[in-house]
């Protein structure tokens, strides 16, 4: 379970960019999170993935009280996150395979072990002609791809995507919900944030609604289950 109480965070000195937040995620439940630009929530996924501590507040996951972590706990919590940032952060100097790869090399498997299961995932989403292009050669569509693909290999405890279908046309949108769909029903709690209204009315997830820094509720979404 991933539980927020009472959380605020603020840059230096301004004023809150997140006050009084919080909510629960049941493990395997699928959420949007949605909020016009500069609502927060970027600044709300990142407290989710560890890039940032709260000003105030409590946070709680995987059964760790985040207050009380030692810092040099968290690189082991954070493995157990996976991350599609809006800016892709792949590195450069590795292909699209080897980006992919890199959690699983991170966590001591080998090669041949995790060599089917990648070219497999690249191909589902649409690369799999592309395992050694780097990221330079890709299209920004096909970076978010790679990247998603790099968030999702491990199988995370936790996925967050920030607007991961901004690049891509309906149909490797599509294509990539019922991929993060598929990881869910395996057990992985996602949280996405998006703009893309007509995803979050076909998936009819539970949606977290921030407003100004707040997080009015979350309520049901009345689009299709």
């Amino acid at each position: 379970m991933i539980r927020f109480e009472n959380v605020g965070i603020r840059y230096g000195m301004s004023e809150e960019v997140l006050r009084d937040v919080s909510f629960h995620l049941e493990p395997g439940s699928f959420h949007f999170l949605l909020g016009a630009s500069g609502a927060g929530k970027t600044s709300l996924l990142k407290l989710m993935y560890l890039a940032r501590r709260p000003s105030r507040g409590r946070i709680n996951m995987f059964g760790y009280d985040l207050s009380e972590l030692p810092r040099a706990e968290l690189p082991d919590l954070r493995r157990r996150i996976g991350v599609v940032f809006q800016d892709f952060r792949l590195l450069e100097h590795l292909t699209a395979f080897e980006n992919v790869a890199l959690p699983l090399r991170i966590a001591g498997q080998k090669p041949r072990d995790y060599r089917e299961d990648v070219e497999e995932l690249l191909s589902w989403v649409g690369l799999g002609d592309r395992l050694n292009a780097k990221p330079a050669t890709l299209s920004g569509g096909e970076q978010q791809r790679v990247a998603i693909a790099r968030a999702i290999v491990a199988k995370p405890d936790l996925l967050l995507a920030d607007e991961p279908t901004g690049n891509v046309d309906s149909k490797i949108g599509q294509r990539l919900m019922r991929l993060f769909g598929e990881l869910n029903r395996l057990g992985t709690t996602v949280v996405i944030a998006t703009h893309d209204e007509e995803a979050v009315s076909r998936l009819g997830a539970p949606i977290m609604q921030l407003v100004g820094g707040t997080l009015n509720h979350t309520r049901p979404n009345s689009g299709a289950q």
